[in-house]
């Protein structure tokens, strides 16, 4: 198990237009892996694409004891008091407890297709308001009231009330300045896609609660985690051709930095690597290498002020084994570069 100021999420399997059987397979295994191995809870994406996430959240809740569903919530799909009673639901009926993954962008079709033309720093304006709504519904007490530029509601009652011991872990998708204030002043997590660690300041590593997106592939050789990571992710023209069209539609940030980033980790030896992410199969990078090189690169992050890791979907058990592995190697490296950290 890993260590408690740590945590550790997987991402559940998406659902592509196979059969119902096969997929739900796949969640179940993965929810079962993912807390066999000690991760705390597991990603559900949400875009136009997928099966709605709380439904999938629930399946997961049915097939697991103790995994909490992070679930990727967007304003266009529902109001904030339609997430607030969904919350409250699932603690009243099940006493679990959920962490919500807030989104302020997408896929440009999909928002597109939903008539949503926000420009990208409004849409985190927009976002605050609403999480903050669903932050004071939660919280109990008296009925909420708010006047905002999206939102706004009347002496509004959130029944059945919240156990504030289920209250849920709160995270922000963003690396942008405007990504980074609301997660701040909503006291959240902010999740970003890295860089690598030897490109951070870790003199400014103190501000606020902060974790990354990141794959991980490790072995016990450095040899035998390249061989599965080129097996994993061969190369793709049709998947970097998909790339750089969505590079070029895209407004994210991240998109762009780690766009810039291919050109300087093409060297073999870089346990960085961006294939996936170039090739159109991940929108993260990985780490590659043997467990003490994963976990020393697991160690830098943790120096920086990184403390939670939402990991890439795991190919398969055998994946989610050796990345504990890794992950318990730097807990066990990790004690004097945070001290270290903390005195900065």
């Amino acid at each position: 198990m890993w260590d408690a100021q740590i945590e550790v999420f997987s991402t559940c399997p998406q659902w592509s237009g196979s059969k119902r059987e096969h997929f739900l397979k796949s969640v179940a295994d993965t929810a079962r892996w993912s807390e066999q191995y000690g991760c705390k809870g597991i990603l559900v994406y949400s875009d136009n694409s997928q099966i709605d996430p709380w439904l999938v959240s629930q399946f997961i809740l049915q097939n697991t004891h103790d995994l909490c569903p992070l679930i990727a919530v967007q304003p266009i799909y529902m109001h904030p008091y339609s997430v607030a009673k969904t919350i409250t639901s699932i603690a009243c009926l099940s006493r679990r407890r959920i962490y919500l993954n807030m989104v302020a962008g997408g896929f440009k079709n999909d928002l597109t297709a939903l008539s949503d033309t926000t420009p990208h720093d409004k849409r985190y304006s927009r976002l605050l308001e609403y999480t903050l709504i669903i932050k004071q519904l939660l919280g109990g007490g008296a009925p909420v009231s708010y006047q905002g530029e999206f939102y706004r509601i009347a002496n509004l009652n959130l029944t059945p009330p919240l156990p504030q011991e289920l209250f849920p872990g709160i995270f922000v998708s963003g690396s942008s300045e405007a990504g980074v204030a609301a997660a701040q002043e909503l006291d959240a997590t902010t999740i970003e896609y890295p860089k690598p660690p030897g490109e951070y300041d870790t003199r400014c590593s103190g501000r606020g609660q902060k974790g990354i997106r990141i794959g991980l592939i490790a072995r016990q050789t450095e040899d035998e985690a390249w061989q599965v990571a080129h097996e994993q992710f061969p190369r793709d023209r049709k998947g970097e051709l998909a790339h750089q069209l969505a590079m070029r539609t895209s407004d994210s940030i991240w998109h762009k930095d780690l766009s810039e980033l291919e050109k300087q980790t093409e060297d073999a030896k870089n346990p960085y690597w961006l294939r996936p992410f170039e090739t159109y199969k991940s929108f993260c990078p990985y780490l590659v290498g043997n467990y003490e090189r994963v976990a020393g690169e697991i160690s830098k992050y943790l120096a920086i002020g990184y403390s939670t890791f939402i990991l890439d979907i795991p190919a398969s058990e055998e994946d989610l084994h050796h990345v504990s592995i890794a992950f318990n190697h730097a807990v066990r490296q990790r004690g004097v570069k945070l001290s270290s950290c903390a005195e900065v």
